[in-house]
Protein backbone atom coordinates (compact mmCIF):
# COMPACT_ATOMS: atom_id res chain seq x y z
CA UNK A 1 0.00 0.00 0.00
CA UNK A 2 1.29 3.45 -0.87
CA UNK A 3 -0.34 5.00 2.18
CA UNK A 4 -0.95 3.12 5.40
CA UNK A 5 -2.42 3.57 8.82
CA UNK A 6 0.04 4.10 11.65
CA UNK A 7 -0.98 0.58 12.58
CA UNK A 8 0.79 -1.60 10.00
CA UNK A 9 -1.50 -3.99 8.19
CA UNK A 10 0.27 -6.59 6.11
CA UNK A 11 -1.36 -7.96 2.99
CA UNK A 12 -1.11 -11.64 2.12
CA UNK A 13 1.21 -11.77 -0.89
CA UNK A 14 -0.55 -14.92 -2.10
CA UNK A 15 -3.91 -13.13 -2.34
CA UNK A 16 -4.24 -12.13 -5.98
CA UNK A 17 -7.17 -11.86 -8.37
CA UNK A 18 -5.49 -14.33 -10.71
CA UNK A 19 -5.25 -17.01 -8.02
CA UNK A 20 -8.84 -16.63 -6.86
CA UNK A 21 -11.02 -19.53 -8.04
CA UNK A 22 -14.04 -17.67 -9.40
CA UNK A 23 -16.31 -20.65 -10.02
CA UNK A 24 -19.84 -19.28 -10.36
CA UNK A 25 -18.69 -15.73 -9.55
CA UNK A 26 -17.85 -14.65 -13.09
CA UNK A 27 -20.18 -11.63 -12.94
CA UNK A 28 -18.44 -10.45 -9.76
CA UNK A 29 -15.07 -10.86 -11.46
CA UNK A 30 -16.19 -8.67 -14.36
CA UNK A 31 -17.53 -6.00 -12.00
CA UNK A 32 -14.36 -5.87 -9.90
CA UNK A 33 -12.20 -5.57 -13.01
CA UNK A 34 -14.33 -2.66 -14.22
CA UNK A 35 -14.28 -0.99 -10.81
CA UNK A 36 -10.50 -1.28 -10.46
CA UNK A 37 -10.17 0.26 -13.92
CA UNK A 38 -12.37 3.20 -12.85
CA UNK A 39 -15.17 2.06 -15.14
CA UNK A 40 -17.57 0.43 -12.69
CA UNK A 41 -19.51 1.12 -9.51
CA UNK A 42 -17.54 2.74 -6.69
CA UNK A 43 -19.60 1.46 -3.75
CA UNK A 44 -19.73 -2.32 -3.46
CA UNK A 45 -20.94 -4.70 -0.77
CA UNK A 46 -19.79 -8.34 -1.00
CA UNK A 47 -21.22 -11.02 1.24
CA UNK A 48 -20.75 -14.75 1.61
CA UNK A 49 -20.27 -17.53 4.12
CA UNK A 50 -17.20 -17.78 6.34
CA UNK A 51 -14.27 -18.93 4.23
CA UNK A 52 -15.83 -17.99 0.90
CA UNK A 53 -12.88 -15.78 -0.01
CA UNK A 54 -13.97 -12.28 1.05
CA UNK A 55 -10.66 -11.36 2.70
CA UNK A 56 -8.72 -12.82 -0.22
CA UNK A 57 -10.67 -10.68 -2.69
CA UNK A 58 -10.23 -7.46 -0.71
CA UNK A 59 -6.49 -7.93 -0.32
CA UNK A 60 -6.19 -8.94 -3.97
CA UNK A 61 -7.99 -5.76 -5.05
CA UNK A 62 -5.59 -3.67 -2.98
CA UNK A 63 -2.57 -5.41 -4.49
CA UNK A 64 -3.98 -5.11 -8.01
CA UNK A 65 -3.78 -1.30 -7.96
CA UNK A 66 -1.08 -0.64 -5.36
CA UNK A 67 1.67 0.02 -7.92
CA UNK A 68 -0.26 2.88 -9.50
CA UNK A 69 -2.72 4.10 -6.86
CA UNK A 70 -3.19 4.15 -3.10
CA UNK A 71 -5.19 1.42 -1.41
CA UNK A 72 -5.90 0.31 2.14
CA UNK A 73 -7.24 -2.92 3.64
CA UNK A 74 -9.10 -2.68 6.97
CA UNK A 75 -9.81 -6.00 8.74
CA UNK A 76 -12.27 -4.70 11.34
CA UNK A 77 -12.01 -7.73 13.61
CA UNK A 78 -8.32 -6.97 14.07
CA UNK A 79 -8.36 -3.17 14.26
CA UNK A 80 -11.61 -2.27 16.04
CA UNK A 81 -9.92 -2.26 19.44
CA UNK A 82 -7.73 0.67 18.35
CA UNK A 83 -10.74 2.94 18.04
CA UNK A 84 -12.58 4.50 15.13
CA UNK A 85 -10.15 7.44 15.00
CA UNK A 86 -7.65 5.32 13.06
CA UNK A 87 -9.78 5.64 9.92
CA UNK A 88 -9.78 9.45 9.99
CA UNK A 89 -8.63 10.79 6.63
CA UNK A 90 -8.54 7.49 4.78
CA UNK A 91 -11.06 8.76 2.22
CA UNK A 92 -7.99 10.22 0.46
CA UNK A 93 -7.17 6.67 -0.65
CA UNK A 94 -8.09 5.53 -4.15
CA UNK A 95 -9.42 2.21 -2.81
CA UNK A 96 -10.73 1.42 0.67
CA UNK A 97 -11.52 -2.21 1.51
CA UNK A 98 -13.40 -2.80 4.77
CA UNK A 99 -13.53 -6.45 5.82
CA UNK A 100 -16.34 -7.87 7.99
CA UNK A 101 -18.42 -4.84 8.91
CA UNK A 102 -20.48 -6.81 11.43
CA UNK A 103 -17.37 -6.85 13.63
CA UNK A 104 -18.23 -3.31 14.77
CA UNK A 105 -21.99 -3.90 15.03
CA UNK A 106 -23.64 -2.11 17.97
CA UNK A 107 -20.55 0.05 18.51
CA UNK A 108 -22.09 3.50 18.13
CA UNK A 109 -18.84 5.36 17.49
CA UNK A 110 -17.60 2.89 14.90
CA UNK A 111 -20.93 2.74 13.08
CA UNK A 112 -21.11 6.52 12.88
CA UNK A 113 -17.50 6.76 11.70
CA UNK A 114 -18.13 4.33 8.84
CA UNK A 115 -21.41 6.08 7.99
CA UNK A 116 -19.58 9.40 7.59
CA UNK A 117 -16.77 7.71 5.66
CA UNK A 118 -19.34 6.21 3.30
CA UNK A 119 -20.84 9.65 2.69
CA UNK A 120 -17.48 11.25 2.00
CA UNK A 121 -16.54 8.50 -0.46
CA UNK A 122 -19.90 8.76 -2.20
CA UNK A 123 -19.50 12.49 -2.62
CA UNK A 124 -15.85 12.77 -3.70
CA UNK A 125 -16.17 10.62 -6.88
CA UNK A 126 -12.47 9.69 -6.66
CA UNK A 127 -12.53 6.82 -4.17
CA UNK A 128 -13.85 3.27 -4.35
CA UNK A 129 -15.22 1.60 -1.22
CA UNK A 130 -15.69 -2.17 -0.98
CA UNK A 131 -17.27 -3.63 2.18
CA UNK A 132 -17.66 -7.31 3.06
CA UNK A 133 -19.79 -9.26 5.49
CA UNK A 134 -21.15 -12.75 6.10
CA UNK A 135 -24.70 -11.48 5.66
CA UNK A 136 -26.51 -9.41 3.01
CA UNK A 137 -26.85 -5.71 3.94
CA UNK A 138 -30.53 -5.95 4.88
CA UNK A 139 -29.66 -8.66 7.43
CA UNK A 140 -26.44 -7.11 8.73
CA UNK A 141 -26.32 -6.63 12.49
CA UNK A 142 -25.89 -2.87 12.09
CA UNK A 143 -27.87 -0.75 14.56
CA UNK A 144 -27.53 2.66 12.92
CA UNK A 145 -30.43 2.86 10.41
CA UNK A 146 -28.67 5.41 8.21
CA UNK A 147 -25.59 3.19 7.88
CA UNK A 148 -27.69 0.14 7.04
CA UNK A 149 -29.50 2.22 4.42
CA UNK A 150 -26.16 3.22 2.87
CA UNK A 151 -25.03 -0.39 2.76
CA UNK A 152 -28.26 -1.44 1.05
CA UNK A 153 -27.77 1.30 -1.55
CA UNK A 154 -24.40 -0.19 -2.62
CA UNK A 155 -24.02 -2.60 -5.50
CA UNK A 156 -24.49 -5.93 -3.69
CA UNK A 157 -22.91 -9.23 -4.72
CA UNK A 158 -23.13 -12.62 -3.05
CA UNK A 159 -19.91 -14.64 -3.27
CA UNK A 160 -21.11 -18.09 -4.26
CA UNK A 161 -19.33 -20.95 -2.53
CA UNK A 162 -17.17 -23.22 -4.66
CA UNK A 163 -18.25 -26.77 -5.37
CA UNK A 164 -16.05 -29.63 -4.14
CA UNK A 165 -14.32 -30.03 -7.49
CA UNK A 166 -13.24 -26.38 -7.56
CA UNK A 167 -12.16 -26.48 -3.91
CA UNK A 168 -9.86 -29.43 -4.53
CA UNK A 169 -8.40 -27.83 -7.66
CA UNK A 170 -7.81 -24.59 -5.74
CA UNK A 171 -5.86 -26.23 -2.91
CA UNK A 172 -3.92 -28.28 -5.48
CA UNK A 173 -2.92 -25.02 -7.16
CA UNK A 174 -1.95 -23.59 -3.76
CA UNK A 175 0.17 -26.69 -3.12
CA UNK A 176 1.85 -26.35 -6.52
CA UNK A 177 2.79 -22.74 -5.72
CA UNK A 178 4.41 -24.00 -2.51
CA UNK A 179 6.47 -26.48 -4.52
CA UNK A 180 4.72 -29.83 -4.11
CA UNK A 181 1.98 -31.86 -5.73
CA UNK A 182 -1.15 -32.70 -3.77
CA UNK A 183 -2.80 -36.00 -4.80
CA UNK A 184 -6.54 -35.87 -5.50
CA UNK A 185 -7.11 -38.46 -2.80
CA UNK A 186 -5.51 -36.21 -0.15
CA UNK A 187 -7.53 -33.22 -1.33
CA UNK A 188 -10.73 -35.22 -1.06
CA UNK A 189 -9.73 -36.48 2.38
CA UNK A 190 -9.07 -32.96 3.67
CA UNK A 191 -12.36 -31.72 2.27
CA UNK A 192 -14.52 -34.52 3.69
CA UNK A 193 -12.77 -35.16 6.99
CA UNK A 194 -11.20 -31.86 8.03
CA UNK A 195 -12.62 -28.62 6.64
CA UNK A 196 -15.15 -27.31 4.13
CA UNK A 197 -14.19 -23.65 3.77
CA UNK A 198 -11.21 -22.42 1.78
CA UNK A 199 -9.64 -20.43 4.60
CA UNK A 200 -9.33 -23.51 6.82
CA UNK A 201 -8.25 -25.71 3.90
CA UNK A 202 -5.41 -23.33 3.04
CA UNK A 203 -4.34 -23.22 6.70
CA UNK A 204 -4.33 -27.03 6.87
CA UNK A 205 -2.29 -27.26 3.70
CA UNK A 206 0.31 -24.82 5.03
CA UNK A 207 0.55 -26.82 8.25
CA UNK A 208 0.98 -30.10 6.36
CA UNK A 209 3.59 -28.57 4.06
CA UNK A 210 5.69 -27.43 7.03
CA UNK A 211 5.35 -30.83 8.72
CA UNK A 212 6.34 -32.68 5.55
CA UNK A 213 9.45 -30.53 5.16
CA UNK A 214 10.51 -31.28 8.74
CA UNK A 215 9.78 -35.01 8.42
CA UNK A 216 11.10 -35.20 4.83
CA UNK A 217 7.98 -37.16 3.84
CA UNK A 218 5.41 -36.81 1.09
CA UNK A 219 1.90 -35.70 1.98
CA UNK A 220 -0.18 -38.85 1.92
CA UNK A 221 -3.40 -39.77 3.69
CA UNK A 222 -1.55 -41.76 6.43
CA UNK A 223 0.79 -38.79 6.92
CA UNK A 224 -2.19 -36.40 7.16
CA UNK A 225 -3.88 -38.66 9.72
CA UNK A 226 -0.71 -38.78 11.80
CA UNK A 227 -0.07 -35.02 11.75
CA UNK A 228 -3.69 -34.05 12.41
CA UNK A 229 -4.34 -36.85 14.92
CA UNK A 230 -7.25 -38.29 13.03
Amino acid sequence: MNKQLTLKIQLNDEATLTDFCWGKNELLKQQLEQTLNNQGERLLYLWGTEGSGKSHLLQACCQAISNQQSAIYLPLRSIKEYGHEIIDGIDEQTLICIDDIDAIAANKDWEEAIFHLFNRVRDNEQTTLIITNNLPPANANIFLPDLKSRLCSSLVFQINELNDYDKINTIKLHAHKRGFDLPNSVGQFLLHRCARNMHDLHALLNRLDEASLIAQRKITIPFVKNILGI
